[in-house]
């Protein structure tokens, strides 16, 4: 284990919250200082079908379905997400499978599972996250072709698949 100065500051700020909460406040945090609204959709929530927001969105529940969201999108720890998501960045924490486009950044936090493709600018792994599937880094060429779709392997035409445990 590292220790850092910030987490054990962080730490005493939070008054001995675990990390789940210290992510959880952070992260809505992050999306109430942007301005703009938040939605979110509760533990016990199970939605099926097309969820869109017009600000940013933060998952603790259930969901199966197409997530769209102008603001960010973020996926608590205790969330399950079946769905495509389109957002400006997106951070999961819980369990995700689909496919995740975003114009800016994607992070996949400690205890997070991403299991598909993730086309953004930047995207971070942290220690303790799970992530199978393709990142596709260039957000011209996946715009141009209509979305994150998988390159196929030369040998036998099947999807080329990645898997990165940190």
């Amino acid at each position: 284990m590292i220790w850092r100065r910030e987490d054990a500051e962080g730490a005493k700020a939070d008054g001995g919250r675990g990390d789940a909460d210290r992510q959880r406040s952070e992260g809505g945090r992050r999306m109430a200082e942007q301005g703009g609204e938040v939605t979110i959709v509760g533990q016990g929530a199970k939605l099926e079908g097309t969820v869109v927001s017009a600000g940013s969105l933060r998952i603790d529940g259930q969901v199966k379905g197409q997530v769209n969201a102008d603001g960010d999108v973020m996926l608590s720890p205790q969330s399950q997400v079946e769905a495509d998501i389109r957002a400006q960045n997106v951070s999961v924490a819980g369990k995700f499978k689909g496919s995740i486009v975003v114009k800016g950044r994607a992070e996949i936090n400690r205890g997070g599972r991403v299991d598909g493709n993730v086309t953004s600018k930047t995207l971070v792994v942290e220690e303790g996250a799970v992530f199978q599937g393709q990142s596709i880094m260039d957000q011209q060429t996946a715009q141009a072709s209509g979305g994150a779709q998988p390159q196929h392997d030369k040998k036998d035409g099947q999807p080329a698949a990645q898997e990165a445990r940190v």
